[in-house]
């Protein structure tokens, strides 16, 4: 009769041996996570122009979209023209972002698109001026109001601005050529005005 038991024990036994085996064979291994270091991206670089207050070269992180782009440049002119502008539009490495004005309200010097734009140009945009005043009639760039600037042919009221600012963070124009180191006044725009101005 023990030895019967003894048999009955032996194999419940094994079938929980057996049993517990299969249970580990068939338990999901898992895998080891690895963690990997998180890539550095480099920032794009857009070039904002038009209808901000400070156009020029920006760097912004990938994703970047027109909104953070104004943001950067000093937000919007009232004279921008908001309609046509994708304000969710993501940016691009090496975009050119040109803001609109609205219709008329375009600076004289902006049309041709200011700056290096100016060297594309065709000579025939010029103006006749007239060099017969004295130098008392001359517009001194380092004194002139905004007004007066702006009434400088090729000159709107934005560049007339950006060449205040210009002489407030730099000091005085040393020569009348220096005008050309300010966003917006390129070769075509200073042959302009090289004759109504003095410093």
């Amino acid at each position: 009769m023990k030895n019967a038991l003894y048999t009955l024990v032996g194999v419940m036994a094994g079938f929980a041996l057996a049993g517990l085996l299969l249970f580990i064979l068939r338990a999901p291994s898992g895998e080891p996570i690895s963690l990997q270091p998180a890539p550095t991206k480099e920032p794009i670089a857009v070039h904002i122009i038009g209808a901000v207050p400070r156009p020029g070269l920006y760097e912004f992180a990938e994703g970047a979209r027109v909104q953070d782009a104004i943001n950067a440049a000093g937000g919007l002119l009232s004279s921008a023209n908001v309609a046509s502008i994708n304000l969710a539009a993501l940016l691009e490495d090496g975009q050119q972002l040109d803001i609109p004005y609205k219709s008329g309200e375009e600076p004289l010097a902006e049309d041709s698109g200011g700056g290096e734009d100016d060297l594309n140009l065709p000579g025939g945009t010029e103006e006749p001026t007239d060099t017969g005043g004295s130098e008392d009639d001359l517009i001194n760039i380092n004194t002139a109001s905004l007004e007066e600037l702006d009434s400088l042919p090729g000159i709107g009221p934005s560049i007339a601005q950006r060449i205040i600012d210009y002489r407030d963070e730099n000091g005085p124009f040393a020569s009348i050529e220096d005008l050309l180191n300010v966003s917006g006044i390129g070769p075509s725009t200073f042959d302009q005005i090289k004759d109504l101005i003095t410093v």
